[in-house]
């Protein structure tokens, strides 16, 4: 049975574009990221989550300080990191952050935990990228312990060691939801089972079937530990407009621009409309009206046992005014559509996912 799935947004602060379609300043990209997750308040959005970055094309570099303004404007919804690159930051240091955040929000914060998909900030701070999955793997042992008790003994090769350590300020309810972004390795799946984690699926291309397998994998180790299985929520790219058509010929440009920017980086070919078209059509971009893309993710979470879908909704250069529509319509169309079609009073369900929107 499929259960009652949460709807979440996501950014990066990409610095978008404005009237004059000359990029805004980050300052003004930080603002304006500030309003979009009051109106994802506003109109019923469960989640909103902020990730860190350290590159010009995206503004934020310290997700939990624009969580703590925005905590300060909203009283509901809940915030969180989308990710917080841990292998290069300290976990005691990012454990005080977000308890901060968690007593600030009055219980609403949240994490998420990545490797890092940009790796800026490894030589920012000091950091070897041949010690990428080393540095993660002791990180995240660490990072367990914190949020779960009182008082940590702690040793590794990569900080000082830590005896009978209190850290502050203390949780008043243990432990702080962390979930541990999973991208394309079966040994991140284990990982994250073995420190009893919930796992985000970052499925930003393809079929989503593909990722079957790690959510089975993922099941079977919590099986053979005899522990219930965490959440499973999945992260991808997605946009909301008014029309299908609408949708795509808002998007593709920013999208396109965007791709193709970071795919010179990582010597990826460029991208074509036609390329576009199919990953709307078939594989995991959420882009469309407001039936389509609730069929599609209600589809998603009848493949997968997902608690948590988070729309990465801001994309390059997409001006704030659409994103701000596409925020609107994500929670007032697409989440009221989500909710009737997975219902388990819903009737004929398998015929309504399979017809066209009207």
């Amino acid at each position: 049975m499929v259960k009652s799935l949460e709807l979440g947004l996501n950014t990066f602060g990409d610095v978008s574009v404005g009237p004059d379609a000359r990029h805004l300043s980050q300052a003004q990209v930080i603002r304006n990221v500030v309003d979009e997750a009051v109106l994802a308040e506003e109109v019923g959005i469960d989640f909103f989550g902020i990730g860190e970055h350290h590159r010009p094309d995206f503004a934020i570099s310290a997700p939990e300080v624009v969580l703590a303004v925005i905590a300060g404007r909203t009283r509901h919804i809940r915030l969180g990191s989308a990710v917080t690159v841990l292998s290069s930051d300290d976990p005691v240091r990012v454990f005080e952050r977000f308890s901060t955040l968690q007593a600030a929000s009055n219980g609403r914060a949240e994490i998420m935990l990545g490797r890092g998909w940009f790796t800026e900030s490894f030589p920012l701070f000091g950091y070897e990228l041949s010690d990428y999955d080393a540095l993660f793997d002791e990180k995240l042992g660490l990072f367990a312990m914190l949020i779960r008790k009182d008082t940590v003994t702690w040793h590794g090769n990569r900080r000082s060691p830590l005896t009978n350590q209190r850290i502050f300020p203390q949780l008043e309810v243990k432990p702080l939801k962390t979930w541990v972004a999973v991208g394309s390795t079966p040994q991140s799946v284990i990982r994250v089972a073995r420190y009893e984690m919930p796992m985000m699926l970052a499925i930003v291309g393809g079929e989503p079937e593909r990722f079957k397998p790690f959510v089975d994998l993922y099941r079977s180790a919590f099986e053979r530990i005899g522990k219930p299985m965490q959440d499973i929520g999945v992260h991808s790219v997605g946009y909301v407009a008014d029309s299908d058509e609408l949708a795509r010929e808002e998007f593709w440009p920013h999208y396109e621009r965007m791709r193709n920017r970071l795919g010179a980086e990582r010597g990826w070919p460029p991208i074509t409309r036609a390329k576009f078209d199919a990953e709307v059509d078939r594989g995991s971009l959420y882009v469309g009206s407001p039936e389509t893309v609730a069929r599609k993710i209600v589809r998603l979470a009848i493949l997968f046992p997902i608690s948590r879908f988070d729309m990465k909704y801001s994309v390059g250069t997409l001006p704030h005014e659409k994103l701000m529509r596409c925020i609107e319509l994500l929670g007032t169309k697409v989440a009221p559509m989500v909710r009737d079609l997975l219902s388990p009073a819903e009737l004929g369900f398998d015929e309504r996912l399979s017809s066209e929107p009207s």
